[in-house]
């Protein structure tokens, strides 16, 4: 789509994508605090603000909740990593209420074992890169998140792919507490990786439910 095109008919995806490539630039700024928690929040905001403005019916109001929640993680992880990781487990019970609605009438046996086999190894690599069993368990909302939505109608190579984009940014994460050192890469992947997933998650559900509505 044209950048004109993109900023008149999509304003809170063009604004979302502005401050998600303004965030990692603006960190190497003066600018700090406040302000850059409130970009950093705003990029997965602004994508529910798209899905809302998209999207008609209670079913697509649970996708738009579990994004608010997501970006409401995003603000409260900069307070309290624990404040954080419980809006994002929230963020994810939300998205399984959501994909439940959406699943394969008959997905594949390779499917079926593939997502169950996501399912267990989320939570045991979170646990794993931690060291921490509450970590674990986060992981298990997690895993079930990615799960769903690879059982679900929606693109796989969209919101499937940004199901687990958003695994490996968390994997990241957690790989900071535990006795694993792979610096560089969260420096450099955990918000590409994050948020990516994060677009391609609200786009793909977003014009799928589009298409099921016509």
């Amino acid at each position: 789509m044209p950048r004109r095109a993109l900023v008149q008919y999509r304003p809170w995806l063009a604004l979302s994508l502005l401050a998600a490539i303004a965030l990692p630039l603006l960190e190497q700024t003066p600018l700090g605090g406040v302000w850059l928690m409130a970009i950093k929040t705003s990029a997965v905001g602004f994508l529910a603000l798209y899905a809302a403005q998209r999207t008609k019916g209670l079913r697509a109001g649970l996708f738009v909740l579990a994004l608010a929640l997501s970006a409401l993680g995003d603000l409260a992880i900069e307070l309290s990593f624990i404040a954080g990781g419980v809006a994002f487990f929230a963020s994810h019970v939300v998205a399984i209420l959501f994909y439940r609605r959406y699943l394969r009438p008959e997905p594949s046996v390779g499917r079926t074992w593939g997502t169950a086999l996501l399912f267990v190894a989320v939570p045991l690599v979170a646990w794993w890169l931690s060291g921490d069993v509450l970590i674990g368990i986060y992981g298990l909302a997690l895993g079930g998140m990615a799960m769903v939505a690879w059982l679900s109608l929606f693109p796989e190579w969209r919101v499937g792919l940004g199901a687990l984009l958003f695994v490996v940014s968390d994997w990241l994460i957690f790989s900071r507490l535990g006795p694993y050192n792979l610096a560089p890469l969260p420096d450099l992947l955990i918000w590409p990786t994050y948020y990516v997933g994060q677009f391609l998650i609200a786009t793909g559900v977003v014009q799928t439910l589009r298409r099921f509505r016509r």
